[in-house]
C-alpha cells in the first residue's frame, strides 16, 4: 500500500511516500525543508515532489499519515488541513499520530528517553517514552525545567529532539543527535497496523496543548474621536 506522510508540526515541513507491506515499511521518496515561517508555501509542493519522484498520481494513494502535533497553531494547521483535505476529495483513510511519537520511538534503545519539541516562550513540548518507544507520560507542554524533574522520576537517560538541544543545559540530560524533528518512517510505522488493517479513516484532531496567540476581539471598538 502507498501512503502520504505529512508533518508540519516542527519548523521541519515533512512529506514522504511510504509503502507498507505485511511485514515492513519502507520509505520510497522524501522531502524535509526546517523553515518555521513557510509551511504553507513548503508543504504542497513538497507533496508534489515525493509523488513525482516515484511516478504516482494521487489516485494511486491507499492512506494519508498525518502528525497531530502537538505544535505551534499557524504551522501544525497546514498539514491537517491538507492531509484531510486530500483524504476527503481522494476518499482516502485519513490517520493521526502524535508528532512527538515520531521522535521518541526511533530514539528508544532499552532505556526511557525524553523527546522534546521548541514550543517558543521558552517552554517546550515533550514525552517520556520508555525503553520499547512507547509514551509513558505526556504530551505536555511546559518549562524545560519541569519536563526534566519529571525527567528523573522516570528514570529517563536521555534526551532527543529540536526542544531538548534549545533547552540542553536545563535538562541536564545527553543528547541523542537523531531524529531531530518527526521521523517520516515512524510516523507510518506508529500508523502501519491500522493501515493494514484497513482500519476506519479518523479525523486529524490536532494537538495544540494551549491557546493559539491569536484571538478574537471580545469587544467592538469605536472608530470615532
Amino acid at each position: 500500500m502507498l501512503v502520504l506522510v505529512v508533518d508540519s508540526s516542527t519548523p521541519a515541513v515533512t512529506a514522504a511516500l511510504v509503502e507498507v507491506t505485511a511485514t515492513a515499511v519502507t520509505t520510497r521518496a522524501h522531502r524535509c525543508t526546517v523553515d518555521a515561517r513557510a509551511h504553507g508555501e513548503l508543504l504542497a509542493p513538497q507533496v508534489d515532489a515525493v509523488l513525482t519522484d516515484v511516478g504516482v498520481r494521487p489516485a494511486d494513494l491507499d492512506a494519508i499519515v498525518a502528525g497531530l502535533g502537538p505544535g505551534p497553531f499557524t504551522g501544525l494547521r497546514v498539514g491537517l488541513v491538507t492531509a484531510a483535505t486530500m483524504g476527503q476529495v481522494l476518499d482516502l483513510p485519513t490517520y493521526g499520530v502524535c508528532s512527538l511519537d515520531a521522535i521518541g520511538y526511533p530514539a528508544a534503545s532499552g532505556e526511557p528517553v525524553l523527546a522534546a519539541g521548541d514550543a517558543r516562550r521558552r517552554e517546550i513540548y515533550w514525552a517520556v517514552y520508555d525503553g520499547a518507544g512507547q509514551r509513558l507520560v505526556g504530551p505536555e507542554v511546559g518549562a524545560p525545567a519541569v519536563a526534566a524533574e519529571r525527567a528523573r522520576e522516570l528514570g529517563v537517560t536521555a534526551a532527543v529532539g529540536d526542544g531538548a538541544h534549545r533547552y540542553a543545559e536545563t535538562l541536564g540530560l545527553p543528547l541523542r543527535p537523531e531524529p531531530r524533528y518527526p521521523d517520516a518512517s515512524a510516523l507510518a510505522t506508529l500508523a502501519a497496523e491500522r493501515i493494514r488493517a484497513g482500519a476506519p479513516g479518523e479525523t486529524l484532531t490536532p494537538l495544540y496543548l494551549r491557546r493559539p496567540d491569536a484571538v478574537a476581539a471580545t469587544a467592538r471598538k469605536t472608530v470615532l474621536p
